[in-house]
């Protein structure tokens, strides 16, 4: 089973992603993989917790972060802390690459849920890759 988290910058974009996932006809892919959608507070996470903290507890966890805005900012930033604690077993980060346009066409919305089923339907080929874009 994969748990999906909502980055909370992110929240309702990534509820509309999930939405998208569970409809048809991508539902049996949802269902097939015992997929779940998590929110912070659902993993004990609060609004404010740190990239590194995100990172290691999505790793515990066994759940991959989709987001759009994480960055390189300092040293426990997201993009620091693939980087020094990424592994060949570390669950990748999902960033969807252009929210703006995610929630407003359809049809790249489409392609992004496309590329994320994907992505999970082979989920060990795509560990130790730090971050994945999407589409």
């Amino acid at each position: 089973m994969i748990g999906i988290l909502a980055d909370v910058n992110a929240q309702g974009h990534i509820e509309y992603l999930v939405a998208l996932m569970q409809a048809e006809p991508w539902s049996e892919f949802w269902q097939g993989l015992g997929l779940t959608f998590r929110r912070f507070d659902d993993v004990g996470l609060s609004a404010d917790a740190g990239d590194r903290e995100i990172w290691q507890r999505c790793q515990a966890e066994g759940i991959v972060l989709i987001t759009d805005n994480r960055n390189d900012e300092g040293p426990d930033s997201l993009e620091a802390t693939i980087r020094e604690l990424n592994s060949s077993d570390a669950l990748p980060v999902f960033t969807i690459a252009d929210l703006d346009r995610f929630r407003a066409n359809r049809e790249y919305a489409d392609r992004i849920v496309e590329r994320l089923y994907s992505y999970l339907l082979e989920i060990d080929g795509v560990r130790g890759t730090g971050r994945l874009f999407l589409p």
